[in-house]
């Protein structure tokens, strides 16, 4: 047996022959990597009477390792929409620095500011129109076997002004509902949200602050129950008069102190 670490796994030449590695400068189709490495976790949204509420927190994984904790994962587009990005943190960057040329080609395309005949934002992607250029971009991915490994939730405004909230993921299946969730956010985050909104009429009725104290809760229970989530995360708030994100907030003062008070497991007396 050739005990040499680099012929581990080989079989012996003595007996096969020499090992043949000529397969490998294949002419073959290009291959990309199929498995993320650093990657983030949930992504949140509820829509409300005039816009849409989104959240997620700001840790990158590394494996199960938490290993980079600032790290926004919600970005704005245009002063119109909002984009948040689940999955992995590569291809999100990358995704990044593509809509930022998408928007400075939009800016291109807009009217001048001083133009007071057209409204404001006119000549711009809305959020409906954008949620379909990704899908479009997704799935070509996909069909060309080198798909970009995100889930992807857009926000803002149709054509009519109208809340719009809608998912795409890397295959390029795209949805809309009045709340969608990302991740393990799907399992814990959705049924708290459709509590209160499980129809557009229901959603149509929330305010604002009504919303952000929905989607808090749901961040709460996330850093409870999701072992790769985090307290700190990012809120963005978008609506008629434009994209609100900010990217510093904490939950509460968390405590684990109440597993002190749980009972009936080890020697603990009841």
């Amino acid at each position: 047996m050739d005990h040499r670490p680099q012929n581990w796994g080989r079989p012996r030449d003595d007996v096969y022959g020499a090992y043949d590695g000529s397969y490998l400068q294949s002419s073959g189709p290009k291959q990309a990597t199929q498995s993320p490495i650093v990657t983030g976790t949930s992504v949140i949204a509820l829509k409300f009477k005039d816009g849409v509420v989104m959240a997620a927190d700001n840790l990158a994984s590394y494996g199960s390792l938490a290993r980079f904790t600032d790290v926004p994962r919600l970005r704005s587009f245009a002063e119109t929409s909002v984009i948040g990005f689940g999955g992995d943190v590569s291809d999100m960057q990358y995704l990044n620095r593509h809509l930022t040329d998408l928007s400075i080609d939009e800016a291109y395309a807009a009217p001048s500011s001083t133009d007071t005949t057209t409204s404001p934002g006119a000549g711009t992607l809305n959020a409906a129109n954008l949620h379909k250029y990704l899908q479009k971009l997704l799935y070509s991915r996909r069909n060309n076997f080198d798909p970009l490994w995100n889930q992807i939730l857009v926000a803002g405004l149709d054509s009519s002004e109208a809340p719009f909230l809608a998912s795409v993921d890397m295959r390029g299946t795209a949805f809309t509902s009045p709340s969608l969730a990302t991740g393990f956010g799907a399992a814990l985050a959705q049924p708290i949200m459709r509590r209160y909104a499980e129809t557009d009429e229901q959603a149509a009725q929330l305010s604002r602050e009504e919303a952000v104290k929905i989607i808090k809760e749901c961040m709460k229970v996330l850093y409870y129950r999701d072992a790769r989530s985090l307290d700190k995360y990012s809120l963005a708030v978008v609506t008629k008069a434009g994209v609100e994100i900010s990217e510093d907030e904490q939950l509460e003062q968390q405590s684990w102190a109440f597993a002190e008070r749980i009972k009936g497991y080890g020697t603990q007396t009841v």
